[in-house]
């Protein structure tokens, strides 16, 4: 069977009743003759809470213990939906990172996926699921931990499962019907956009537009993951939403395809730096571990 890979975000699955609407989409793509993989956030405003119960237990917390806290949101997530599909009679099981199982650095609270092994749900797939109902967000570290990938995360774990298990499509499901040409809540003549190139969506995503996270473009656009964002409250037809896809898929191009702003940067500016080879290495070797984004560098003539 072919495979389609559906995410649902907070807001999408914030209710049992979201949950229910979102598992009927599901069960469509079923009948259409997919297997699916769904990958869930937690329900709306359950990830701040728990980091909230973190952050009052312990000022200098572990971070170990931060992910397996903040984690868990997605799992309820899973289950629920899981036992909503098999209510529905569609083969349905949850899997937790760890089960999958997906890889990932042991940088705690950002790690980066390694690797997706196909062999454990491929073979439930073989055996009947139609369905694998994916915690987002997660994985499992070299050292048998779990790990977190950051804010927006779950968008990345579908775009990797579709990269990973050659998907025909990765569909994000979200509270907008598509990506716009700016905020549509500041701007009102805001329109949707049919299609926008990979390298037009990772420039808006660095910039501040909320509806994909960053890493999920680039992923996207490595791997030529075709995406689809789509408003989880609204009937769709094949052509809603927005596809991000191929800048040679994109007909009669705009020059300037969206505007994005930014409302959490800092600018921080190195006097005295010396003059010798290493350097660079020396200030940008340590921001890359600890996971800080460098988005723009101005360098003015030693004095």
């Amino acid at each position: 069977m072919p495979i389609l890979v559906m995410k649902f975000g907070g807001t999408s699955v914030a209710t049992l009743d979201r949950i229910r609407r979102a598992a009927k989409r599901v069960g469509r793509e079923v009948a259409n003759g997919y297997d699916v993989i769904v990958i869930v956030s937690a329900m709306s405003g359950e990830t701040n809470k728990l980091v909230g119960f973190v952050e009052e237990t312990s000022h200098l917390y572990d971070a170990r213990e931060y992910d397996a806290v903040v984690s868990s949101g997605e799992n309820v997530t899973a289950g629920l939906m899981a036992l909503t599909l098999q209510e529905m009679d569609v083969p349905a099981r949850s899997w937790q990172g760890w089960q999958v199982p997906l890889i990932t650095t042991s940088a705690h609270a950002s790690a980066r996926i390694e690797e997706i092994p196909t062999d454990n749900i491929n073979a439930k797939f073989g055996e009947g699921m139609k369905v694998a109902v994916v915690a987002g967000f997660q994985g499992i570290s070299p050292e048998g931990r779990i790990t977190t990938l950051g804010r927006g995360g779950s968008d990345t774990t579908a775009v990797a499962f579709a990269a990973a298990f050659g998907a025909e499509r990765c569909d994000i499901y979200t509270d907008v019907d598509g990506v716009y040409t700016t905020d549509p809540r500041i701007c009102d003549k805001a329109r949707k956009l049919d299609r926008i190139a990979f390298e037009e969506m990772l420039e808006l995503a660095s910039l501040g537009a909320k509806v994909l996270q960053t890493r999920s473009v680039e992923l996207a656009m490595k791997y030529k993951v075709r995406l689809r964002v789509l408003s989880s409250f609204e009937e769709q037809s094949d052509e809603a939403g927005t596809l991000v896809c191929d800048e040679e898929d994109v007909m009669e191009a705009n020059a300037v395809a969206g505007v994005a702003y930014s409302k959490d940067e800092a600018k921080v500016t190195l006097v005295s730096v010396a003059d010798r080879p290493g350097v660079s290495a020396a200030i940008f070797g340590p921001l890359a571990e600890a996971g800080v984004n460098v988005d723009m560098i101005v360098q003015n003539i030693s004095e």
